[in-house]
């Protein structure tokens, strides 16, 4: 091992703050009290996994790198259509539509103008992967196409045989520790777990199945943790860094958004492209083909008055949670949340839009992409590195994760978004 300092993440999808329990998170729990513990630590807008982990990886609001959310509408050359972010695809799409990926290097990029090495393991969406590092400066394993330095695709039957849920995340914990910790040793190491953002996308928040995913995750945390103290024992030398990217909300019921601004005469069809619905769970991105027309303040006007609206963003408002203000985007809705609990005591309730990119039932289960307490309250806990152990009350976000993570390495990190972590109270 290297003498030179490093840093190790691993982000545990959808865990919400709250679930930091001795019963269901017994290792977490104690590494909260001998590390640092962040309580007033927040997600980004709209909260998906697909424009957190942008964030995390760029240190800036989704209006500064571009990826705008788990879906989000290109012009592709023939109007505006509505795109999952998470498919493999995307990058590639987003790159022909725009002419880039993400607008600001990210940490593998930063990384590599310093000779320095990013290594990503992760078992969500391929967009969210890809997204750590779009452009190929280090390397990426995930079950969709691995890739390494300029993009090159690699043959990796353990990334390809990987599945979401537990058994994949364990599988995958077991080979970052040993083969990318251990043997190869890179100046940046971060995993991404599936769970318990998978269970709670499909069963009830705090059901059985859903604590499992808890506990499976806290296991797997545990297991990398144990790594780093065995190679760092000072803890010196590598930052470890552990966290969320969001929560969830249990759903209460869909709203088919399309369907409501056909049926009011302001969007003509399903797939006409004067209106376009980016679907973000819990919250709704709105493109027009004419941004400066009228007809957004009459989509404005409409989206006022339903009772499912929390949060209704138009134009410059649009700043206000990170988003641009100068593109097609020119409304963003937040759901409403209501702090009610569901059948497993676990509060927390809000509608979602219909997503006709990936339909299922939700009602139910858990969900994620607005502005409700819950959801925009990820966990984060530091250990190592400078950090002294203690609770720290100073409002943080997901964007401060990247200028710590340079700090830690001596390189330059003023120019984001976010501010490096504070070392002590």
């Amino acid at each position: 091992m290297s003498d030179q300092p490093s840093v190790v993440i691993v982000i545990c999808d959808s865990l919400r703050a709250d679930m930091i329990a001795p019963d269901l998170t017994p290792f977490l729990s104690r590494l909260r009290e001998r590390a640092c513990w962040f309580e007033a630590h927040t997600s980004v807008f709209p909260s998906t996994t697909r424009a957190s982990s942008a964030s995390i990886a760029t240190g800036c609001r989704p209006a500064r790198h571009g990826l705008l959310g788990n879906s989000m509408a290109l012009d592709e050359g023939a109007g505006l259509v509505c795109r999952s972010a998470g498919s493999p695809d995307f990058r590639e799409r987003m790159r022909r539509a725009t002419g880039h990926t993400l607008r600001v290097p990210t940490l593998a990029e930063r990384l590599r103008w310093h000779g320095e090495s990013a290594i990503v393991c992760a078992n969500v969406s391929p967009g969210a992967a890809y997204f750590q590092d779009p452009d190929g400066h280090g390397w990426v394993y995930h079950p969709a196409g691995s890739f390494g330095p300029w993009r090159r695709a690699l043959d990796d039957p353990p990334s390809r045989a990987l599945k979401k849920g537990l058994d994949g995340d364990r599988a995958m914990t077991r080979r970052f520790c040993q083969e990318i910790l251990r043997e190869r040793a890179p100046t940046l190491a971060l995993m991404w777990l599936s769970e318990p953002d998978y269970t709670g996308h499909h069963a009830p928040l705090g059901s059985p199945q859903h604590r499992a995913a808890i506990a499976g995750a806290d296991a797997c945390v545990r297991e990398v943790a144990q790594t780093v103290r065995d190679l760092d024992p000072g803890g010196d030398r590598i930052l470890f860094m552990t966290g969320s990217d969001h929560g969830m909300e249990t759903v209460d019921r869909m709203v088919d958004l399309d369907a409501l601004l056909i049926e009011t005469g302001l969007k003509r069809s399903t797939d006409s492209t004067e209106l376009v619905v980016a679907p973000n769970g819990t919250a709704a991105t709105l493109y027009f083909a004419e941004p400066e027309s009228e007809h957004v303040a009459r989509v404005a006007d409409f989206l006022a008055r339903q009772d499912w609206v929390g949060r209704l963003l138009v134009g410059d408002a649009l700043a206000t949670v990170g988003l641009p203000s100068d593109t097609p985007l020119r409304i963003a809705v937040a759901f409403a949340a209501a702090d009610e609990p569901n059948p497993y005591g676990v509060r927390g309730r809000s509608a979602i839009v219909r997503d006709s990119l990936e339909p299922k039932e939700c009602t139910g289960f858990g969900q994620h992409g607005g502005l409700g307490p819950h959801e925009q309250h990820p966990f984060l806990i530091v250990e190592g590195g400078g950090f002294t152990a203690g609770v720290r009350s100073r409002a943080t976000s997901l964007l401060d994760i990247a200028p710590t993570v340079l700090r830690h390495l001596h390189m330059d990190h003023d120019d984001m978004d976010g501010e490096a972590l504070p070392l002590i109270p």
